[in-house]
């Protein structure tokens, strides 16, 4: 691992603080966790404007999932 060093505004540190004494951690984990899932977001948001993309390039036909929805349950039946 390696070690950084961040700047943050005084109420954000004492929220975290406040946060790693509840759950019993430290700001390190805190913050890996924290910027683990802020990655993760952010390669969903990724893949969901790439998939956006891809619909505005070749749009679904009326029937594209026809085949799909005669097999579903959708428990209305």
């Amino acid at each position: 691992m390696k070690t950084v060093q961040m700047t943050l505004e005084e109420e954000l540190l004492q929220a975290v603080d406040r946060v790693v004494k509840e759950q019993g951690t430290t700001r390190s984990a805190f913050t890996r966790n924290a910027l683990q899932r802020a990655l993760a977001r952010v390669q969903t948001q990724k893949l969901e404007q790439r998939h956006r993309r891809g619909y505005l390039r070749e749009p679904v036909s009326k029937s594209e999932f026809s085949v799909w929805e005669k097999q579903q349950k959708w428990g209305d039946e």
